[in-house]
């Protein structure tokens, strides 16, 4: 049984029994702050536990990308390790949001088990929570379980918590026996031992808990179940090992022909690779980007990891993007996404890689050079952290380079100096801040939030509960004119009267399926039943309009420019401006901006009128209908269509007819990371601004210069070349008045027959030093010179050595590497001339002086 139909077994078993299937969220939960990544099926149904959200269904079945790599389910040190720890595995799950309960939940899942998928009863082992009688009698009465089978634990194993507070109940788990003597089972190794795998946990969530600790029951009863379909699919494949499973055998495969590596030789280092290049796959496909902050940080540590495992089964230069191929032949079918951005994936993985090569062998270097002169069995935070500060290695990678020599890593003073230097994750927005934990006055418990801002731009409607601040009133109203952020789309502003106040929209939030109003200003508390008065800031809802639809057309063009590896990696439509991040790997030229410009006003020019549909999603995305980086979508979506050029799934504001925008000018073109690039506009009576701006600019420097519109470039080119013909016979004067090599070769020392020279000189530019290099060069004859100018922010070094020493292999090249090292930077180059950078003058002081030992060390190994 493969692992494609397991999957899809488990799935129809539960949609046989009126289950509605959902799909998977992403693993980027961009709509919870307080997860890195998504690590539990149940977390896109959070809402509905917590009563901010309804279901408009009672049974819900899916399998859940998950992600556990920091925090609470740390699993990082024993993937590969183990056989069934992964950074990335999926979530098998049914709920129930208020329908059936446990005897339902117990009788369906033996079933499956045992019915459907004949796993062995006697291997079968069921925990329930201590107190829990109900659940006990259920597992006795609803299945065939032998009754010295069913074992009661506490609160660390059969209690489950959402948190501190909210939420919880008992839980149910269903464990395997994966040792060889099916007779010699004891019932104490049941969460005691590796030969007892939990496959299903099923959790009654029953009560709530309060701040005091104490729990009340909750009105409405649900069921939330977790299933890993690594380990089930390992059991009924017969395997010992997640890794040996269809799952992981073709990456594991591919990995050997790769590297010319042997997998029964070295397991672990392919196991890591294998489980985290699917990782990788996954969070970067669902948007997440390696950075130095946050989830990025955590997508950087782990493709770093996988690197540095690649290099104990002897792969050096980038491979892990080429494995990514493999994933999605293995997983891309039921997870489409894969397939949708497969190129940017590949991308961003082997930018990544090749960025962490070019420091990975100094920082190697320099940790073997402390290694060696490293006294105790410690290594101390402050030297992790100049590893990952200057070298760019995550802790986890220092402490697998540390275990290797038998040592430990400090890992609280490596944390005391990242929390020192490391730069903040900033403040979420203030308006964002103050929706959480208001307390609110009800008004009315009827239906809220209804929007009717694509149709209506003013309303009346009634409060249903309000609640204020030191700063500001907050109020949820039964039906709003007024946009909520979302979509990348900001929110709208504008007035509420109520009565004889006025308060001032500053700015709406979405909690869930409620739209908060945030606003300044405040109101008799008297009049709250009466009906108040919504009026956007229309002028400026205009001009939103123009930039979200300028921003569909944007895309659309990019991917007709550059290629269908474009996806929208993250966009803000602002009233002033659009902007707009895409996965592109290269700089954006003036020529394409050109083309892209042209697509879009083509567009514009035409007066299209927009297609607004309401289509099922597995609808619209059949008809080619783009899914957005960071959007969840329910079943039904809505689809913006822009004649035959355009087609998005979008909940935000547009306009009638393309012709509304007037026009779009780009203004900017970066690059925002490895992999993507970003793009900001504007259009409408800002892109006239813009270009009248730019054309008085140009007229300015007509006058100035002298010379026609078209001629500026080439007349600023000249005027430039000049310069540098200028600055070139400068330098040139200065080098011969203050750079004398008659003088500098009188410091020359004797050493085995070679000259040896360090001296400090004068020098304005690393280019200016080499010239010097060259020159030292000529006329030392046989020997090694190091010169060195510790002017301006940083020291340069410039290291040459003649050929007949070169010969005899000893070159420029590898004293730069170590002599950069010692300064605290880097360096490299040719045998006969190579440089070296620094920090700051008391390293480069130190070097120069270390200098000379290093180079009689050198020449000691040289034969006379």
């Amino acid at each position: 049984m493969d692992a494609k139909k397991i999957r899809n077994d488990f799935i129809k078993f539960f949609q046989d029994r009126d289950h509605r299937f959902v799909r998977s969220s992403s693993v980027v939960p961009f709509d919870d702050q307080t997860l890195l990544f998504t690590n539990a099926g149940m977390n896109q149904f959070k809402p509905i536990f917590l009563g901010s959200n309804k279901a408009d269904y009672q049974r819900a079945v899916n399998t859940q990308k998950c992600i556990r790599v920091s925090g609470k389910h740390n699993d990082l040190e024993e993937v590969g390790v183990d056989v069934f720890h992964h950074t990335f595995f999926e979530m098998l799950g049914n709920w129930s949001f208020g329908d059936y309960y446990k005897k339902d939940a117990i009788k369906w899942s033996w079933e499956l088990f045992t019915d459907l998928w004949r796993l062995d009863k006697s291997r079968l082992w069921v925990t329930v929570y201590k107190d829990d009688d109900e659940a006990y009698d259920l597992w006795l009465e609803q299945t065939d379980i032998q009754k010295d089978r069913v074992l009661r634990f506490g609160n660390k194993e059969n209690f489950w918590e959402m948190g501190d507070t909210g939420p919880c109940g008992p839980c149910s788990e269903i464990h395997y026996y994966v040792g060889e003597e099916v007779e010699d089972q004891d019932r104490n190794g049941v969460n005691n031992t590796d030969e007892y795998w939990e496959l299903w946990n099923l959790v009654f969530i029953q009560h709530d808990r309060q701040a005091d600790g104490t729990l009340i029951d909750l009105p409405e009863k649900h069921i939330d179940t977790g299933a890993g379909l690594e380990r089930i699919v390992t059991v009924l494949q017969d395997k010992k090992s997640n890794y040996e499973t269809d799952l992981f055998q073709p990456i594991i495969k591919g990995i050997e022909a790769v590297a010319g590596s042997n997998y029964l030789k070295q397991k672990v280092p392919h196991h890591v690779i294998a489980d985290h290049i699917r990782m990788l796959s996954f969070a970067i496909a669902d948007g997440a980007m390696p950075s130095n902050e946050g989830r990025g940080y955590v997508l950087r540590r782990i493709l770093r990891r996988a690197a540095r495992f690649g290099r104990m089964i002897g792969k050096k230069d980038p491979f892990l993007f080429e494995l990514v191929d493999i994933v999605i032949d293995v997983m891309g079918e039921s997870f489409p996404e894969l397939m949708d951005k497969k190129i940017h994936v590949k991308n961003v993985i082997e930018s990544e890689e090749k960025s962490f090569n070019t420091t990975l062998e100094r920082g190697l270097i320099h940790f073997e050079k402390y290694i060696s002169k490293h006294n105790g069995d410690i290594i101390p935070g402050k030297e992790a952290f100049k590893l990952y500060d200057t070298y760019g290695f995550p802790l986890d990678l220092t402490q697998l380079m540390a275990r290797e020599k038998g040592l430990e890593v400090d890992e609280v003073g490596f944390h005391k100096s990242m929390k020192k230097q490391r730069e903040r994750a900033k403040a979420a927005g203030k308006f964002k801040q103050i929706s959480q934990n208001l307390s609110w006055v009800i008004v009315s418990d009827k239906e809220d939030s209804t929007f009717l801002g694509y149709e209506q731009f003013e309303s009346h409607a009634y409060i249903r509960k309000y609640s204020k601040t030191d700063d500001y009133t907050i109020l949820v109203l039964d039906q709003t004119p007024f946009y909520a952020e979302s979509g990348g789309q900001i929110s709208d502003t504008g007035l509420i009267t109520i009565g004889d106040d006025s308060l001032t929209v500053l700015d709406c939030q979405k909690s869930g399926n409620e739209i908060h109003h945030i606003c300044s200003g405040d109101f008799n508390n008297d009049i709250l039943s009466d009906p108040v008065l919504c009026k956007i800031d229309f002028d400026r809802r205009q001009r939103i309009r123009k930039n979200h639809t300028a921003t569909h057309l944007l895309h659309a063009a990019l991917k007709k420019t550059l290629g269908e590896h474009v996806h929208q990696a993250g966009s803000l439509v602002h009233p002033q401006y659009l902007r707009f991040d895409l996965t592109h790997s290269e700089k954006i030229s003036n020529q394409e901006i050109l083309e892209i410009e042209n697509l879009v006003n083509d567009e514009i020019q035409k007066n299209v009128l927009l297609d607004i549909d309401i289509k099922d999603f597995d609808v619209a995305k059949s008809e080619g209908a783009e899914a957005l980086f960071g959007e969840k979508y329910g079943d039904v979506v809505r689809v913006i269509s822009i004649g035959d050029f355009s087609m998005e799934l979008c909940g935000g504001t547009h306009v009638s007819r393309t012709g509304d925008i007037g026009l779009l000018k780009v203004t900017e073109e970066s690059s925002l990371a490895a992999g993507v690039r970003r793009l900001v506009a504007v259009t409408g009576p800002e892109a006239i601004n813009y270009i009248q701006k730019n054309v008085s600019i140009v007229h300015e420097l007509q006058g100035v210069l002298g010379t026609k519109a078209d001629e500026i470039s080439n007349r600023v080119n000249h005027l430039i070349d000049e310069r540098k013909e200028l600055e070139k016979k400068l330098k040139h004067s200065r080098t011969s008045s203050t750079f004398s090599t008659k003088t500098l070769m009188e410091g020359c020392i004797k050493f085995n027959g070679y000259n040896i020279l360090v001296s400090n000189v004068a020098s304005e530019s690393m280019d200016e030093l080499k010239e010097y290099g060259d020159k030292i060069l000529n006329a030392l004859e046989s020997g090694v010179a190091v010169i060195g100018s510790d002017k301006g922010n940083k020291p340069s070094v410039v290291i040459v050595v003649t050929d007949d020493i070169i010969n005899q292999g000893v070159n420029a090249a590898n004293f730069a590497k170590i002599i950069g090292n010692e300064m605290g930077g880097g360096g490299g180059g040719k045998p006969n001339l190579a440089t070296a950078g620094g920090k700051d003058t008391k390293t480069y002081t130190i070097a120069m002086k270390k200098s000379i030992d290093l180079i009689k060390s050198e020449l000691k190994k040289v034969e006379g």
